[in-house]
């Protein structure tokens, strides 16, 4: 029992060591492009652990996660350059497209299993992409869409401001990671994991496949969407190269290589495939080739991800600490 509360506590106190080093990152000392890095992987890890939910909780390998990112992208911006609305009065309403959205591709996709779930996830992906490419009129088509503005101030913060804008960033990650962790943990999170580890047994003690399959792929289709809308404006500059099922294939390999079905996997995930290819230009030509080895390493090598390779050694670690203490107790013990 004394074991299970100091692992907790030690947890709590990490999370909140990482929450004040991201809240002192832009006055650390780096250079922007690092806070531009961190910035996409902030955005990654909102996209990323809405996947986590169909893939990670329900057992799902989705391929359509780029799609819905790519809906928030192009609907938020369109509702601001377009229609002149306010980049806050446009999120709800980009939300509720996103997750009506996820129905119509969910409810048909998920009367399937294992690889024909994906291919259909994959079909939309595809399709969606060739939308984004010739529909010029309203999306641009290769060109994309340009000078898409920040969001609007509040509170007479200014979100031109690159630092404030990652903040605002920041907080809604925050707020994405605390969501997901309240889901794993409730009654509907559970229902999810039983589905993936036995959809027989899930369905024998009277859990309903299609509402929780269906609900858990809306609601990752929401976050991927929720990431699309502030990736706009972060960027200022969107096409469909950066929606296509290549990215949707990256978000997968993020959370397997951090851990799938974990909170802390996508965000180790996300920060690999931000940071990874940056560190590799300095062997450019082969860069790629050494970025697909160490994917297919680490998938092969670390099937619980990286997290819980970190999680097995910080446990050696802790009992390799404790053992001696355990030790000399039992010693006083039988000396007394």
């Amino acid at each position: 029992m004394m074991k299970m509360k100091k692992s907790v506590l030690s947890k709590r106190i990490a999370v909140v060591v990482l929450i004040l080093l991201s809240a002192a990152f832009p006055y650390l000392g780096f250079s922007p492009y690092y806070l531009h890095l961190v910035t996409l992987s902030l955005i990654w890890i909102i996209m990323t652990e809405g996947l986590n939910i169909i893939q990670g909780f329900t057992g799902y390998v989705s391929i359509a996660q780029a799609s819905f990112f790519g809906i928030g992208a192009y609907a938020s911006s369109l509702f601001v350059l377009k229609l002149g609305w306010t980049f806050w009065a446009s999120l709800p309403v980009v939300l509720i497209i996103v997750a009506i959205a996820g129905l119509i591709v969910g409810y048909p996709s998920l009367r399937t299993q294992g690889h024909y779930f994906s291919i259909m996830t994959l079909a939309f992906c595809m399709v969606l992409w060739l939308l984004m490419l010739t529909l010029h009129n309203l999306t641009g088509g290769e060109e994309g869409i340009s000078q898409i503005p920040p969001p609007e101030a509040i509170f007479g913060i200014d979100f031109t401001n690159r630092v404030n804008l990652y903040y605002l960033i920041l907080i809604v990650t925050l707020i994405t990671i605390f969501i997901i962790y309240r889901i794993k943990n409730s009654k509907v999170g559970r229902a999810m994991e039983t589905i993936r580890e036995n959809e027989q047994l899930a369905q024998a003690i009277g859990i309903s496949l299609v509402r929780y399959k269906t609900l858990a792929f809306v609601i990752s289709a929401m976050f991927g969407g929720l990431a699309g809308c502030f990736f706009a404006p972060y960027m200022r500059f969107i096409n469909p190269s950066t929606f296509g099922a290549d990215y949707s294939m990256n978000a997968i390999l993020a959370i397997i290589m951090g851990g799938s079905g974990t909170i802390g996997g996508p965000i180790i995930g996300s920060f690999v495939m931000n940071f990874l290819p940056e560190y590799l230009r300095v062997v450019e030509s082969l860069r790629m080739v050494i970025y697909g080895l160490l994917l297919v390493l680490i998938t092969i090598f670390m099937p619980q991800g990286i997290l819980g390779v970190v999680k097995q050694v910080s446990a050696f670690v802790m009992k390799k600490v404790t053992k001696p203490k355990d030790t000399d107790t039992d010693t006083k013990k039988t000396v007394a």
